[in-house]
């Protein structure tokens, strides 16, 4: 229980992104947030457009797991954007809201300059599920009172639930362990609200009023809080009435709509990659403009052995689209030349395939926009939310490296899904297995797997250590059992033995991971014989290899790539 002799410190008054004043603790007078509240009707918040999917929004206040959230509230049949904290209502308009989540975050609710809560959140008279800096935001804002606590909880911990009977714990047993992960604590509930379960820490482990303000301290949408799912989906359904039809096809319908709406009589590029992303991408927007579209495959030197070949030969063989083959390997080459910094080596590959992209579309004619296979993981990695709670791991080439003067505007009809449901669709599509199962390769392509400096010379010895690599996963049919394997170059050269002679040759390293999204991995497991014969394999054909290594890092605390 609450310590009655604890220190509260008292926040001073603070201002919405729009300008509103917040009520915090101490505050006499009634805050803007309740009296738009009781002034509105409920549900209002902005006239969605025709056809707009029902939607939860999680507003981002930088927890790690953000993305989860979003995902397993998809993972429900209910649709779900990530957007920053302090997004205008203005941006949502093209969503049938539903109710919105507040993530966790680092930052402590009474710190000066501390993320809050827009006004039209509470205004809108939606439902609200506030999730640990959410929870504590949420008491705030609505005049309860938030400190240190006396005692951290990270990690495993087990709630008691005092109130059965509330929506968001309905049919959830009445103990149960959950994952939690804050410093603070609410130490006075705001008016209205009722604890309705705790922890042996925290006397506040859950709070609910009755006009659809919830909050937990703890995080259901990681896997060590075995009954998340069922709070999420007590909030989404119990709570936010949400009908759960979000499926493939109503996102390929939704999308086809938006983007017919969005090109009209214009004419639309793609940039082909060969991978699952670019090819779902390609036949939404095929689905929406028909012969409006022409799909432009770059073979820009960084790519595997035979690779060209093969991607050109599937896509003319299983998509009744005009397809152009540009070789601008020589270029590509060039604007690498001597650099070695993996974030330049991103920005020059982006910026050259929007040069060489709107070069093909002047040779069309009137081109108006370019379509990229662009998916969340690159947009969340790249930092692209908008957001300052959102810390930028790389940049994507198709995200953060565009160039600002391009021409031609975007189409990325995938931004916001997961790969896992980019394959869902592709298979709604109708997409060979070939296409939607192909292990997902990078847009820089060996650029980010050759260590430092991009050669010819260093391309070839990494396109045959891959190559046996690919072979050998293959021959133990266990390509699809993996997200990605591969070979890096490294820039490390070791001394060996061969032939009785002395040798000091390239040190390649084998990455094979396993993951549902990206966001997380884990390396895999690999038998100790497969990763014998692939070793053995690469220091005999590969004369310039005397050394292989085996990458046993998860993502994170590393990422899948090397680069």
């Amino acid at each position: 229980m609450a310590e009655a002799t604890e220190a509260i410190p008292q926040a001073a008054p603070a201002a919405s992104p729009t300008g509103d004043r917040i009520r915090t603790s101490g505050d006499s007078e009634v805050s803007t947030y309740l009296e738009i509240a009781e002034a509105r009707e409920p549900g209002q918040l902005l006239t969605p457009a025709p056809n707009a999917p029902e939607t939860i929004v999680v507003l981002d206040y930088g927890s790690q797991y953000s993305m989860l959230i979003t995902r397993r509230i998809r993972e429900a049949g209910v649709y779900s954007e990530l957007v920053p904290w302090d997004t205008s209502p203005d941006k949502l308009s093209h969503l049938k809201v539903k109710g919105f989540v507040l993530s966790g975050g680092p930052a402590s609710v009474y710190d000066e300059g501390a993320p809050t809560l827009p006004s039209y959140v509470v205004g809108s008279r939606l439902p609200v599920l506030g999730i640990c800096y959410g929870m504590q935001l949420l008491a705030q804002v609505l005049g309860g009172r938030v400190a240190p606590a006396s005692r951290r909880e990270y990690g495993h911990a087990v709630i008691t639930v005092s109130e059965p009977g509330n929506p968001l714990l309905h049919d959830l047993p009445a103990t149960m362990p959950v994952w939690m992960s804050h410093a603070d604590r609410i130490v006075e509930m705001p008016p209205g609200f009722r604890a309705v379960a705790y922890s042996d820490d925290s006397p506040v482990a859950a709070m609910a009023d009755d006009e659809g303000h919830l909050g937990i301290q703890f995080h259901p949408e990681v896997v060590h809080t075995p009954q998340g799912d069922q709070i999420l989906h007590n909030f989404l359904f119990e709570v936010a009435g949400c009908s759960g039809d979000w499926t493939a096809t109503s996102f390929i319908d939704e999308s086809v709509s938006t983007i017919e709406r969005q090109v009209g009589y214009g004419r639309v590029i793609c940039a082909l990659s060969g991978g699952v992303d670019s090819a779902v991408a390609a036949a939404i927007v095929h689905s929406a403009v028909g012969d409006q579209l022409t799909c432009i495959f770059v073979d820009n030197g960084l790519m595997r052995a035979e690779e060209p070949e093969r991607v050109v030969s599937t896509f003319r063989e299983h998509m009744s689209i005009d397809l152009r083959h540009v070789n601008a390997a020589d270029r590509f080459l060039a604007d690498l030349a001597e650099v070695t910094n993996p974030e330049t080596k991103r920005i020059r590959i982006g910026e050259t395939f929007i040069r060489v992209f709107e070069e093909q579309a002047r040779g069309i004619g009137a081109v108006n926009y370019i379509v990229q296979g662009t998916t969340y993981p690159d947009v969340i990695e790249s930092a692209s939310t908008g957001t300052s709670a959102t810390a930028k791991i790389k940049t994507h080439h198709n995200v953060g490296g565009l160039p600002k003067d391009m021409e031609l505007s975007l189409i990325e009809p995938l931004r916001n899904l997961f790969k896992d449901e980019v394959r869902r669709v592709g298979t709604e599509l109708g997409l060979p297995d070939e296409m939607v199962y192909r292990q997902p390769y990078p847009g820089p392509g060996l650029a980010i797997r050759v260590i430092g400096e991009v050669t010819p010379h260093k391309l070839d010895i990494l396109r045959r250590a891959d190559w046996i690599v690919m072979d050998e996963i293959k021959s133990a049919a266990m390509y699809y059992d993996l997200w990605q394997s591969f070979a890096v170059l490294t820039d490390t050269h070791t001394v060996g033995v061969q032939g009785d002679g002395r040798t000091y040759g390239f040190c390649v390293a084998l990455r094979c991971v396993t993951a549902e999204d990206a966001m997380t991995a884990d390396w895999a497991r690999l038998p100790y014989d497969l990763l014998a014969t692939i070793s053995r394999r690469i220091v005999n054909e590969v004369p310039e290899v005397n050394r292989v290594v085996y990458d046993i890092t998860s993502k994170p605390p590393g990422t899948i790539e090397w680069e």
